[in-house]
């Protein structure tokens, strides 16, 4: 067993595993000639590294007794709200509005310490005399006065005394909620460290423990449960194994006829069972911070700032799946940090999580941007270089031309579509189509791009070749679809010209041996995305921008069809695209939001939201759920933020000085003299408490009080939880 069905589409699994090919490309074509992955190094079965980082970003090193990765296994994740990394994490103890600051408190439980230990003193060396001693006297009998029982009786006294003290002057230092607010969580943390309560023991019950797979035991299958349960108390399995063994098991129970091979499977193989096709069990190096049992990713940790909800403060904050199935979309000027603190730490952890067979992750950037080493992926798609493997297919996989002439339109087009006169879009969509649907019919493909280019300028020898080939076919009506072309490409504001001229981008030297549809098996299609693949796009932005802002909004609309059209939604899809200038378009917008219900998103970053045409702006922060603004952004740009991050209620206290009037004599004599030597007049505050409308951060705040390293971000899960736009530091 490689996978035992547990990342295969339904009828695709024999297809994709038979000669021994990965899945991706078996669904490209049978061709013999498909050259082999890019190749990876070794799996080691080894300890994960992810653990130990976690364990030092948690404050809870390895405990003595067990491997890093027990403790990462053990570790507790409570609940918390949507952004908050679980990994660790300690609720915070409910608001105290009225909550001194530590330095008050600090200062006050001193001052009251000297004043209780200066008259304590006094007392026990006899400076306030006999005085202090008079109630002893008098309350009692003269008996207690002579020998060992005056001693006693004395010592006795002092203690009370004493005690009196410590009462008294703790309630006027606030002693026990300094205890509350420092000893209590210091002495919780050496307890932990001690490695005296560790989360679960390691004899605990197999119902307790999750390093003795208690849902396999529950299932019957106790000998795989005690061969995972010895890798991984020997140091011979890593989070991304758990986690990849987890999501098969996961298939097991919704196919019972599957059991007894896995089981088989898992004693033969243990830790490396149900690998992922390219056999790598983990990345060749991780930057970030990972937990593969919530699916986070640490991006940085929530402020302490008094614009930050309570419950966030301090506290670790990271990204998931069930936030990213709402897109998230970051703007922020270059040199921000949207690459290196929020891209390529997403992109690592989804590729993570497509070696564990839950995730397809699907890269696109500018070439030499670096999101990742080329090992990290199974297939690189080096657009316009002479060393890519493979390259990109412009119809997105489909045999269906209107499909097909929908995407590539959008593709196009998708930003001039306010030039077309008319419905624009879909004269660009209407004119591929006549084309498409004749040339698909006679060739059994679709054409390249010199070919497509030829028919859309309306050569008369290659139109004159397909309508025979039609006619000798018996594809009279696909003649006639060949014949409307002709005739509106006669008329004024005709598509053709404008698509043609866009091609003739792609229809160039460098890209002569991409978009070829004569060798479908070296193409990549995102109709592979049923299959956990890590794959990376890289555009030949340096010499073709043009062509590569072209290609990136092709992309994200092939993706965007691509995603929603799946059989087997299982797997989370999600495009990652550093840089969406020019690729955002009315239909990416709307196709943005149909990403959510079908378990797929899209991370899209922007340098500002003038890169997408205005109309669409509001649009397109209202399709996302995630919203982040980095620090640098104009004010144009946090409007928009501040106005879909909407206004909430906040207690605001106004301060007044009014000037006292005395009429006494005596009172206006002494306000003469504290005039005289303030220099002000006598003055008493008024203080006014009210409830208002503010906006949650303005525009000007967005602009010039984030500061550098940080960002402001707005988190919603799929279904439906949300938090308010948060501060993080992105480099803590």
């Amino acid at each position: 067993m490689d996978t035992e069905g547990a990342y295969d589409s339904p009828g695709t699994r024999d297809a994709g595993t038979r000669d021994g090919r990965l899945p991706h490309q078996a669904a490209a074509g049978p061709l013999p000639a498909l050259p082999p992955l890019p190749p990876l190094p070794p799996a080691v079965p080894r300890p994960a590294p992810a653990p130990e980082l976690h364990d030092r970003a948690a404050g809870q090193p390895a405990r003595a007794g067990q491997s890093p990765f027990l403790t990462w296994l053990r570790t507790p994740r409570p609940a918390a709200a949507p952004g908050v990394w679980l990994y660790g994490h300690r609720p915070k103890p409910p608001e105290e509005p009225g909550r001194l600051p530590g330095r008050q408190l600090l200062s006050g439980a001193v001052i009251a310490l000297l004043c209780g230990w200066l008259i304590g003193s006094l007392l026990w060396n006899g400076y306030l005399g006999p005085y202090w001693l008079w109630p002893l006297s008098a309350l009692t009998p003269d008996s207690w006065h002579r020998g060992m029982t005056a001693v006693w009786t004395v010592y006795i006294y002092y203690v009370l005394w004493l005690g009196a003290l410590v009462v008294v002057f703790g309630r006027l230092g606030r002693w026990p909620q300094v205890w509350r607010r420092y000893g209590t969580p210091l002495l919780r943390r050496l307890w932990d460290d001690d490695g005296t309560a560790p989360a679960a023991a390691p004899g605990a019950a197999p119902g307790q423990d999750p390093a003795d797979w208690p849902q396999l035991r529950a299932a019957g299958a106790h000998d795989a449960a005690e061969r995972l349960a010895a890798e991984a108390r020997g140091g011979l399995m890593n989070d991304v194994d758990h986690a990849r063994i987890e999501r098969a098991w996961q298939s097991v129970r919704t196919r019972p006829g599957r059991l007894a091979s896995f089981t088989e499977t898992v004693l033969r193989q243990g830790a490396a069972a149900c690998a992922h096709p390219s056999g790598a069990r983990d990345l060749p190096v991780r930057a970030a911070q990972h937990d593969l049992v919530t699916r986070q990713v640490r991006i940085g940790t929530a402020a302490d700032d008094t614009r930050n909800p309570y419950e966030h403060r301090g506290a670790g904050y990271a990204l998931d799946p069930a936030l990213l199935g709402t897109s998230l979309l970051a703007v922020g000027p270059p040199g921000c940090g949207k690459t290196d603190r929020l891209v390529r730490p997403v992109l690592e952890s989804l590729c993570l999580q497509a070696l564990a067979g839950r995730a397809a992750v699907v890269a696109v950037g500018a070439a030499g941007t670096g999101l990742a080493p080329d090992e990290s992926f199974d297939i690189v798609v080096r657009i316009g270089r002479p060393d890519s493997a493979y390259d990109l297919d412009l119809y997105g996989g489909t045999d269906d031309p209107d499909e097909a002439a929908a995407v590539l339109a959008e593709g196009l087009v998708g930003d001039l579509t306010a030039a077309l006169p008319g419905e624009g879009g879909r004269r660009a969509t209407t004119a591929l189509a006549q084309v498409l649907g004749p040339y698909h019919a006679v060739h059994g493909r679709f054409p390249s791009v010199p070919e497509l280019r030829e028919l859309l300028d309306g050569s008369a020898a290659a139109v004159a070749a397909l309508r025979d080939a039609l006619r000798a076919g018996g594809h009279d009506a696909l003649a006639r679809e060949l014949d409307a072309r002709e005739r509106q490409a006669h008329r004024p504001g005709d598509a053709g010209p404008l698509l043609a001229d866009r091609l003739a981008l792609l229809d160039r030297p460098a890209f002569a041996r991409f978009f070829d549809t004569t060798r479908p098996g070296r193409t990549f299609s995102l109709r592979t995305l049923e299959h956990p693949l890590r794959v990376r796009i890289d555009l030949p932005e340096r010499g073709h921008a043009e062509a590569s802002r072209m290609l990136a909004r092709l992309v994200l609309a092939q993706f965007t069809e691509c995603a929603v059209a799946r059989a087997d939604r299982s797997l989370f899809a999600c495009l990652v695209l550093d840089d969406a200038t020019h690729a955002v378009t009315p239909e990416t917008v709307r196709g943005l939001g149909r990403l959510r219900s079908a378990h797929a998103g899209a991370v899209l970053t922007l340098r500002t939201l003038d890169d997408a045409p205005e109309t669409l702006r509001s649009a397109l922060l209202g399709s996302v759920g995630c919203r982040m603004a980095f620090s640098g952004v104009t004010t144009w740009d946090g409007a928009r933020f501040a106005e879909v991050w909407g206004k909430e209620w906040v207690e605001t206290r106004d301060v007044t000085d009014r000037q006292i009037i005395a009429h006494e004599p005596l009172t206006r004599a002494s306000h003469i003299v504290r005039r005289l030597v303030t220099g002000r007049a006598v003055t008493a505050q008024s203080v006014t408490v009210r409830t208002v409308e503010r906006e949650r951060w303005s525009a000007s705040e967005l602009a010039h009080a984030v500061p550098a390293g940080h960002a402001v971000l707005s988190v919603t899960s799929v279904r439906g939880a949300s938090a308010p736009p948060v501060l993080v530091d992105l480099l803590r």
